[in-house]
């Protein structure tokens, strides 16, 4: 007589023969017609793929990070009927259970339920927690009491709400579960990062406080002139900490096509550093605006950094129509800037740049608006 399990491994057998997805699975396999772990393997990764989704060579990998294996299907019923009762998708658990399948063999409701409880009661969603546990389901695998809410009651302790606070949580829910959360904080503190830019940290790119180079990157900074109290390092650290370097050499590498030198970007990036936070593309459209375009100094962009985070289509062209038609007419003067004209705002703009020029107001309206691209 076979055990029930070895019931179905059979009929799993059979079920692999005529399965062309699982067809890897037939030769992949060790046979298991004589061990008990290989007929357990066997439903495992059989649950893993027709349950969860997962791809017979993802759910052999799964299997593999299992520190038990499973035969029957109760359990790992239970966690998924409980996510999807909770909001969340098949698409949704199959990405969770490939990046944690210990997950699987949990009890829910006292592992799991607690802590969506505990988001929940500091002003999650169910959205928000959906959107969490999709991100890094890491965090449901630590102690709510030793690791969650200490770790949230530290991110609290620079936000003014619990809402914000869950937020940050939110667009990363790996760092409560992190223990290098707590000793990176003090460092920042220690080495003189006031509240306000740990708070700005945390509410845009809290990975970074618990990057395990944090210490080494923050002498780098100051090392380039930033004072650790002062907005522009907390910039200058998502910067340097919060890209990869291909993506930063990406953007080295845009601004060096255009003319700049290595010590011109270094320059640029300590007037401003958020030049380095946009991305390759937009880099590179605005110089081939500038130069290209209307034949404007390269260097005014070197000396205003700044002209990189404005909107190509809101902004920069719609300004630079009219500022290159007064240029045209001799109603504003060569030597004047030509940062100035675009860090005003809109009413200021209108007002200096438009309606100030009676006989050319309805022209320059047109311009400003993208109706008459023509000088």
């Amino acid at each position: 007589m076979f055990h029930s399990h070895r019931l179905r491994a059979l009929v799993y057998l059979n079920h692999l023969s005529s399965s062309p997805k699982s067809h890897y699975l037939l030769h992949s396999l060790t046979p298991f017609s004589t061990t008990s772990d290989s007929d357990q393997k066997s439903f495992t990764i059989s649950y893993l793929t027709n349950n969860c989704g997962l791809s017979p060579q993802d759910a052999l990998k799964a299997s593999k990070r299992l520190r038990l294996t499973f035969t029957t299907p109760e359990k790992p019923n239970s966690v998924i009927a409980f996510f999807k009762a909770h909001g969340f998708s098949n698409h949704h658990i199959q990405s969770i259970i490939l990046k944690n399948p210990e997950l699987i063999l949990s009890n829910p409701t006292k592992t799991i339920l607690p802590k969506f409880q505990f988001l929940a009661s500091k002003g999650a969603s169910p959205s928000d927690i959906v959107a969490a546990v999709t991100r890094s389901s890491r965090f449901l695998r630590v102690s709510l009491e030793k690791h969650i809410i200490p770790a949230f009651e530290l991110v609290r302790g620079f936000c003014p709400s619990d809402k914000k606070a869950i937020t940050s949580i939110i667009i990363c829910p790996a760092s409560i579960s992190d223990i290098r959360m707590k000793p990176n904080v003090q460092f920042l503190l220690n080495f003189g990062v006031n509240h306000s830019s740990i708070y700005h940290l945390l509410s845009t790119r809290p990975s970074v406080i618990c990057s395990t180079d944090l210490r080494e990157v923050a002498e780098e900074i100051k090392g380039l002139g930033f004072h650790p109290s002062k907005y522009n390092f907390c910039v200058a650290l998502l910067a340097k900490r919060g890209i990869t370097k291909s993506q930063w050499d990406a953007k080295v590498d845009v601004l060096k096509k255009w003319g700049w030198s290595q010590d011109e970007i270094l320059h640029a990036f300590k007037k401003n550093p958020k030049i380095m936070l946009r991305s390759a593309e937009k880099l590179n459209a605005v110089m081939s605006f500038w130069i290209k375009q209307l034949g404007w100094d390269p260097a005014v962009l070197l000396a205003a950094p700044d002209l990189f985070g404005f909107s190509l289509e809101k902004r920069l062209i719609p300004r630079a129509s009219v500022v290159r038609y007064l240029l045209s007419k001799g109603l504003v003067k060569k030597s004047a800037s030509l940062y100035t004209p675009f860090n005003f705002s809109d009413e200021l703009f209108m007002k200096k740049y438009v309606n100030c020029y009676e006989e050319e107001a309805s022209k320059l309206l047109r311009l400003y608006q993208g109706k008459d691209a023509s000088l």
